[in-house]
């Protein structure tokens, strides 16, 4: 009675968390992928009928030369956001790691662009980038950097750049966080030791610090990437995925499909290639975990 007991409330416990998993994401998850299949429009609301297509959705987009310029996007915007907000994020978590007055007092304030909501950066980048009445312009020629200043919103490359370096901006504070703790778990005898040995910085570095920083970095670096292929928010809010399509993401080009021109069908398609994506690199990622703890 006791074993029954004790199985019953773990039952108890993992059913409502698996009723949840099921419900907001394994239903939504089904019926995307259905959509995806689907001739699915405005009219659908209206008459109930989505015919059954096939692969026509999957072929239209795949093929579409919208969606080799979109992918080729995305891995620029995800590879530059990931390799700036972990790069910085490391960097900042190493300097914070020395003991320093008001050490606390700037780590908490470092979290403050990952605690506004996103809508409001990418407002108040777009305003600091405008290139007419920006400050980021109006401090190029006031140090006469740049006479004409830079189309930051408006130059194709330029965009791209801008909203990878904002998204950086946006997720530095994430990876410093991570990081940081992961640091602290680093015992300080190491260290010591390390220094006896007449190691210095780069040394202890290389030998002590990344090895068993290693797995906490590899968790931000799969948790960075899937969050990064899906940034909409700050893309819309900054670009709208211009000028002339040179910031439309793959996720960028989801919803202008599916909520501008209410083709569900086909904006199916595309967060089912998001939804791939990550799971493949999430795969790649354990896959090549497995491989280093068996070493």
């Amino acid at each position: 009675m006791a074993r029954f007991g004790d199985r019953s409330a773990q039952w108890l416990f993992v059913v409502p968390a698996g009723a949840y998993l099921l419900l907001f994401f394994g239903y939504p998850l089904v019926q995307n992928v259905v959509m995806s299949f689907q001739q699915y429009t405005t009219t659908t609301f209206y008459t109930g009928d989505a015919p059954f297509v096939g692969l026509r959705n999957y072929a239209d987009v795949l093929s579409s030369h919208l969606f080799s310029r979109t992918l080729v996007t995305t891995l620029l915007f995800t590879a530059g956001s990931i390799l700036g907000q972990f790069v910085c994020g490391l960097a900042l978590a190493l300097f914070f790691q020395r003991r320093f007055p008001l050490s606390r007092v700037l780590r908490s304030l470092l979290l403050l662009p990952w605690l506004l909501p996103l809508v409001v950066s990418g407002t108040t980048w777009r305003w600091m980038l405008d290139p007419d009445t920006g400050v980021v312009n109006a401090a190029l020629r006031g140090l006469h950097l740049s006479s004409s200043g830079v189309p930051w919103l408006t130059g194709t490359s330029e965009a791209l750049v801008s909203v990878i370096l904002i998204n950086i901006w946006v997720g530095i504070p994430f990876n410093t966080a991570i990081l940081y703790g992961g640091l602290q778990d680093i015992p300080t005898h190491l260290y010591e030791a390390a220094k006896l040995d007449g190691a210095g910085p780069v040394k202890s570095f290389l030998h002590i610090t990344w090895p068993l920083l290693r797995p906490v970095a590899s968790v931000v670096l799969v948790l960075g990437v899937v969050y990064t292929v899906k940034v909409l928010d700050i893309i819309l809010v900054v670009t709208g995925g211009g000028p002339a399509g040179a910031t439309e993401t793959i996720a960028t080009r989801a919803y202008e499909l599916s909520f501008q021109q209410y083709e569900f069908g086909r904006g199916a398609v595309l967060s089912n290639v998001l939804i791939v994506f990550s799971l493949v690199f999430a795969l790649i990622h354990l896959r090549a975990h497995r491989r280093a703890l068996t070493l």
